[in-house]
């Protein structure tokens, strides 16, 4: 579905549904995607859950890893009710798929354009659609009803995830545009980012803003995860076995490695030390920026990508979320947002010819970093917008924070009735 590869010299557009039926089955790239769709879910489940779950206070550790497991849950139905036909369906204006087209994969049969089954394509897109929405969470937590946050996973992947993901995959108007985003930059990153500022602003600071990890080796393990679990985002995106795939692993390995030492050696000289945490988030940051140029530059790109936007990342953490206050509790706009802006305008920057196809700044086509900012400024405005809107909404049914005595008391205990570490 990645539409957003229109014009590039890649051999596929797999995940487009247009279903050849009668093609023989391609054994090898049906089991990578196969592959690629698991090492995704791994990310979220228990990869997402462990890495945030680690980062929160310890009275708070399994109301984290539920918000991850039950946005997991929840979007995979929306997915295959709906969200999928927004935003692969036919193409309405520019905006949005048919949502009507593939209700519960209704039509979808056969071999796609790779000779894998095009069912394959709902399960590797619902696999980006869950991460997504649980990457909001970490902005969130320690005072969201759960109940509140289980209806903004309902309505945020129908509403605001779905549509995003058209514009750059499934035929609308960035693709139209030329936008490159071969993973998710814009559509995940910047669309979470965004959501989790914003919702952070409307549900306000909590009582204890201070971010002391109850358990760093968590931390390191959910960083780990999900570097192993990216290869099947990034790798996977390429809807194939074959080259661009191998070039997506390695820009993705040599981009999280530069970003890992980038943020491990600013935070030295502006902090004093080199922390575990500091190094889980340099990682996950260059996750971030390498998503949208993983196919699409090469490995001197992908070190600057890397390395810039971590230290922009790692500005964001250190410096402008205490001077303005906004309580993004787990960093997801400092990481997610700040990163996912950065990697999506050097994209535009370093998109190197001949390995996507495409010229970015540095080859001669200046007019793909334009191309790229209004991709980062559209998600950015939508996003912002629906997801104020859906918080307001939810806030007027059922209300969005616990009190402050349960807040004091531990959001595990009165909303799940546990405790993680019974001492």
């Amino acid at each position: 579905m990645r539409l957003g590869l229109l014009g590039i010299s890649i051999p596929l557009l797999a995940s487009i549904p247009a279903f050849a039926g009668e093609g023989k089955l391609d054994t090898g790239n049906t089991a990578w995607m196969l592959t690629a769709s698991a090492l995704v879910v791994f990310m979220t489940v228990p990869g997402l859950a462990l890495f945030y779950g680690g980062l929160d206070k310890a009275k708070g550790i399994l109301n984290t890893i539920a918000m991850s497991f039950s946005a997991f849950a929840v979007v995979t139905l929306t997915w295959v009710i709906v969200g999928y036909s927004i935003a692969y369906g036919d193409d309405i204006a520019g905006f949005m798929g048919n949502p009507f087209q593939y209700i519960f994969a209704k039509g979808i049969s056969g071999l796609n354009n790779a000779g894998y089954p095009a069912l394959l394509d709902v399960m590797f897109q619902l696999t980006f659609a869950t991460i997504t929405t649980a990457l909001i969470s970490g902005s969130y937590v320690g005072r969201m009803k759960f109940s509140a946050w289980l209806l903004f996973a309902l309505l945020w992947s129908i509403i605001v995830y779905p549509p995003v993901a058209h514009w750059v995959w499934g035929g609308g108007f960035l693709a139209n545009d030329g936008a490159l985003d071969f993973a998710g930059g814009t559509v995940v990153h910047i669309n979470a980012g965004i959501a989790g500022l914003v919702g952070a602003l409307i549900l306000g600071r909590r009582k204890d803003t201070a971010l002391i990890p109850n358990n760093v080796p968590l931390v390191a393990l959910g960083a780990g995860i999900l570097w192993f679990g990216w290869f099947g985002f990034n790798a996977g995106s390429a809807l194939a076995a074959n080259e661009t795939a191998a070039w997506a692993m390695l820009n993705t390995t040599v981009a999280t490695s530069t970003g890992a030492l980038a943020w491990m050696i600013v935070e030295w000289i502006h902090a004093g030390k080199p922390t575990v945490v500091g190094i889980s988030s340099g990682i996950v940051a260059g996750l971030v920026a390498i998503t949208p140029a993983a196919g699409f530059v090469n490995l001197i790109g992908s070190i600057f990508i890397g390395s810039i936007a971590s230290v922009l990342a790692y500005l964001a953490v250190a410096v402008l979320k205490p001077k303005f206050g906004y309580d993004d509790a787990l960093d997801v706009f400092g990481i997610h947002g700040v990163a996912g802006i950065a990697g999506a305008i050097l994209t535009g920057v370093f998109a190197d010819p001949n390995v996507g196809g495409s010229a970015g700044l540095l080859y001669g086509n200046p007019g793909q970093v334009i191309v790229q900012i209004k991709g980062v400024l559209a998600t950015m405005v939508y996003s912002g917008i629906l997801t104020a809107i859906i918080l307001l909404v939810i806030k007027a049914i059922v209300g969005l924070r616990v009190s402050e005595d349960e807040e004091i008391e531990g959001i595990d205990s009165t909303q799940h009735g546990e405790k993680a570490y019974n001492i």
